[in-house]
Parts: structure tokens; sequence; C-alpha cells
């Protein structure tokens, strides 16, 4: 089971708002409402300051460095783990290998789950700067495949927008929405049937399906 992080297993909506504010302060652009915000995580943040107007690239370079300033100094107090992520991450260890495909940077995406006192639980964890093509490319999925020597096991991709599903679909893998995060049911039912409110249920029903 590969899992994506923001929405999906680990809420740090805080710490991402207030870093694009932060951002558009430093640079004294017009700030944006946090939905706008919000709407587009799960994008890379040069996506998602593009589509929030910081079309200048080297502006935009500028204030993306701006934005994980901030980050950096909010992103373990103010970063949660989603209500029985836990749960459901122990409970699929037991029945099947794990791994993380985020487009957080991975360095902070280790640093959070070690935080959080779950790293251990992963085998492999992909990131922005393990790859040349983020989600929704299959790239992401197919080098944790490759990282954990993956042969003929099945294999599901477990996230909260469309790219997740996009991407799954891409690598020929098995997707599951959820919908605790920023995607909504409606876009998510777009590309898989599969979805479900809590990631404790995605792995519930996983695994009575391998039964």
């Amino acid at each position: 089971m590969l899992f994506d992080l923001d929405g999906t297993v680990i809420d740090s909506t805080e710490a991402i708002l207030e870093s694009f504010h932060y951002a558009f302060d430093k640079h004294n652009l017009p700030s944006k409402k946090n939905e706008e915000i919000t709407s587009l995580i799960g994008y890379p943040l040069t996506d998602m300051f593009t589509r929030l107007g910081v079309t200048n690239k080297i502006e935009n370079k500028e204030i993306v460095l701006s934005y994980k300033k901030n980050y950096r100094k909010v992103h373990r107090e103010k970063t949660f783990l989603i209500p029985q992520a836990k749960e459901a991450i122990e409970l699929a260890s037991k029945h099947g290998r794990l791994g993380v495909v985020t487009t957080k940077t991975g360095t902070y995406s280790q640093e959070l789950l070690e935080h959080l006192k779950i790293m251990d639980y992963f085998e492999t964890l992909i990131g922005f700067e393990h790859v040349k093509k983020l989600k929704p490319h299959p790239e992401p999925i197919l080098t944790a495949l490759k990282n954990m020597n993956h042969k003929n096991e099945e294999v599901w991709m477990i996230g909260d927008t469309k790219m997740d599903l996009i991407a799954a679909s891409s690598a020929k893998i098995n997707g599951f929405g959820v919908t605790t995060g920023y995607g909504t049911e409606e876009s998510l039912r777009k590309h898989t049937l599969n979805i479900e409110e809590n990631l404790l249920r995605v792995v519930e029903k996983i695994i009575k399906n391998q039964s």
C-alpha cells in the first residue's frame, strides 16, 4: 500500500496556510483566501503559486523560497496525524508492505513522519526531489515500487486528490480515494469507485478484499 501524505495521513493545513500568507505578505502581494489555497494542495508549490497569480518565473521561485523558509519553522508543531491514521498504518503494516508517495519535499516528509513516530512503518518515501515528474504522472509510484523491489504483489495507491488516482491509473495499479483531505468527493469519484471517509476503513476494506 502506497500512501499520499497531506490530507491522507497528516493534516498540515495550518502550517501550509500560514506559510502561504507569510510568502504573499513578504513579497507585498495580495493574499488569497484560505479556500483558494487549500483547493490546490497536492500540486507542486510552483504550480500552486502560478495558479494563485504568481506567473513571473523569477518571482515565483523567490516566493517559493519564502514559503519554505516559514514552513521549516512551523511544520513540526503545526502538523498532526489525521484521526485514526496511525491505527490504519499499524493495521496495514501487519498485512502488507508500505510506502509513501508525496509531492512534498522528501526531507520535510521524513522529518514529519519521524516526529509523528510512524516513519518506521514505511519501506520507502518518494518526495518532490526524488523524481523528474510528479503526480499525476506515474513516475513517483513506479519509483517507489522499484525501491521496494516490487514483484507480483497487488498494489494500492491511497490518496485524497484526483492526482493520486490518476497517477495510480497511469501506473496500472489500484487507486483508493479518502475524503479526509483536499479533493472533493465528486472529483475522486470521476477516477475511482473506491472511496471511503476514513483511512482506517480504507485499509480494512483492502485487507478484506485480499482475504
